[in-house]
């Protein structure tokens, strides 16, 4: 799964990296420990190019009769993506990315979790691919969220976790976001495991796993 992580590079950076515009009302600062139900950064395509601004981590598709279905809708698997209506709808239709420096995850070894944050060994930006929806509630209010896809893990973090985010390859990222592509084949191709070659993990403090932390001190090697 995905449950936690980073992005803490400069918003001029971000803007340059996906030549995105920033929405409207999007306020912006660095997230050490990023987690559901937060407001998130996303990258979104639309008609006069990409807009960087927020959505809440915690998918609530339209038909919900609540928003609290979100804490269970972090993440959807990329393998059954196409079998459910709800998210072949989206994927057709709502695709967003996750701009990240690195994520965590917690290794069991017997009774003991380790907290590990997985990042590119050059330390770059990179996006996860997500999903997005709008939902309104009784009142009329609208609530934009999104959810992170998940696959298989690689070889780095096989030994981690049996789950990884979905890891878009830079030259796949215009074709995720693209509003005219609605290959959904096409575009479950692209939801396959990173190449464990260029990434690294290495251990961080216990703390992060306390949502209520959210400082730099939380990305420092362990040892």
């Amino acid at each position: 799964m995905c449950g936690r992580f980073t992005i803490t590079d400069p918003i001029e950076e971000i803007m340059n990296r996906y030549r995105a515009a920033v929405a409207n009302g999007f306020e912006y600062k660095p997230n050490y420990n990023a987690a559901p139900m937060q407001y998130i950064p996303t990258v979104i395509g639309s008609k006069e190019g990409n807009r960087l601004g927020s959505l809440r981590w915690g998918l609530v598709l339209t038909w919900a009769k609540d928003d609290k279905i979100g804490n269970k809708m972090i993440n959807a698997r990329a393998e059954t993506l196409a079998e459910k209506p709800a998210f072949k709808r989206l994927i057709s239709s709502k695709r967003c990315i996750i701009p990240t420096n690195g994520f965590y995850e917690w290794r069991k070894e017997g009774t003991v979790k380790t907290p590990l944050r997985i990042l590119m060994k050059d330390d770059r930006l990179f996006s996860l691919a997500g999903l997005y929806d709008t939902w309104t509630d009784p009142d009329g209010k609208k609530l934009s969220t999104c959810t992170i896809i998940t696959t298989e893990p690689n070889n780095l973090m096989e030994d981690i976790h049996n789950r990884m985010p979905v890891i878009l390859r830079p030259e796949d990222e215009a074709e995720w976001l693209g509003r005219d592509n609605d290959d959904v084949q096409s575009l479950l191709g692209l939801l396959k495991p990173y190449q464990a070659s260029e990434m690294r993990a290495y251990e961080v403090p216990k703390e992060v796993g306390n949502v209520r932390n959210n400082n730099e001190g939380l990305i420092n090697e362990v040892g």
